[in-house]
């Protein structure tokens, strides 16, 4: 137990500007789950034809088969228009608290990716907990990358050349995706994008506490997701790396690797360790920690000069990994 408060960081100034007017969250409970899963106003997810981007992108939907005995899941595809040869995929997962979202909601920044560097893109609709617990979640990304790389040149990718990607939540479970796949001699990725991604059910590393309160994503939000996937087990002995990729003993062998996280969050402190971790595994990664950012800050401040950054960063990174 911390007797001692750790000092906070300081934000960003336009960050802390835009931190300043968000509403308050609501509290997080099972019993809220239905209206917490409701996009916020001014936050509605966008349609097939706003992803279609003005006929760049063909939008569509495939349902393939899902985990053992487990249903369908449904992956929906973007794929650029313009382009005959076999491009790049990105396999992504959304964020949300492994409780919420859909890749609706977070499809826009991973087209800016696919527009600039004419990619294929498909993210995963894997089932929410708490009604779908640990494995379900990772297992559906697993059965949607799998038909993905079978498929790819259905869907005019090239599964030579496909990136996991996925933000918060979704991080998470790409980071335990990349695991999964490499321990059971699955698909192999050519890379792993994770933005402030989510890796720890310990909840109690020192960016936890300092940010307890202030950030978007606080130490209680963060066990209250945590205990959404994991139920009693959260913060156990027992946890799996596929659930909590910070429970990994080895990170050899995963691809190369692109992290980012603000300073001033919550997952700063495990997401610096996880690159630490790869190097130390002799890996090959590439770690980002925006100065002042809170979570999710690239999408609720975009125009702060930091989250231009961010962006311009990750995309940098999958240029240089898809072309060299």
């Amino acid at each position: 137990m911390r007797e001692t408060p750790l000092p906070r960081p300081p934000f960003d100034r336009q960050c802390a500007e835009v931190l300043a007017r968000l509403p308050e969250f609501p509290p997080l409970t099972v019993e809220s789950l239905e209206a917490i899963r409701r996009p916020p106003p001014g936050f509605a997810p966008p349609t097939d034809a706003d992803l279609a981007r003005g006929g760049s992108f063909d939008v569509s939907r495939r349902t393939v088969p899902g985990p053992a005995g487990a249903p369908d899941v449904e992956l929906v595809v973007c794929r650029p228009v313009t382009v005959s040869s076999p491009r790049p995929v990105v396999y992504h997962a959304h964020g949300g608290g492994m409780f919420s979202g859909s890749p609706h909601l977070a499809l826009p920044g991973v087209l800016d990716w696919a527009q600039a560097l004419e990619l294929v893109v498909v993210s995963v609709d894997y089932r929410l907990a708490p009604e779908t617990p640990f494995p379900g979640p990772v297992e559906d990304c697993y059965a949607g990358l799998c038909w993905t790389t079978e498929h790819a040149g259905e869907i005019g990718g090239d599964a030579e050349r496909l990136v996991l990607a996925g933000e918060s939540a979704g991080g998470g479970l790409t980071a335990a995706l990349a695991l999964l796949t490499r321990d059971r001699g699955g698909p192999v990725p050519t890379g792993l994008l994770l933005t402030a991604p989510m890796l720890d059910d310990r909840n109690d590393s020192g960016s936890v506490h300092q940010m307890a309160g202030v950030d978007t994503w606080d130490r209680t939000r963060n066990e209250f997701g945590w205990t959404a996937l994991l139920g009693a087990a959260r913060g156990g002995p027992d946890v799996s790396p596929y659930a909590a990729p910070a429970r990994a003993r080895d990170l050899a062998g995963l691809p190369p690797s692109y992290l980012d996280v603000g300073s001033a969050e919550t997952f700063r402190d495990e997401v610096v360790e996880f690159a630490v971790r790869i190097w130390r595994a002799g890996g090959r990664a590439e770690l980002h920690v925006w100065p002042g950012g809170f979570h999710g800050f690239d999408v609720l401040a975009p125009d702060a000069a930091i989250s231009r950054d961010a962006r311009a960063a990750r995309l940098g990174w999958l240029h240089r990994l898809l072309t060299q």
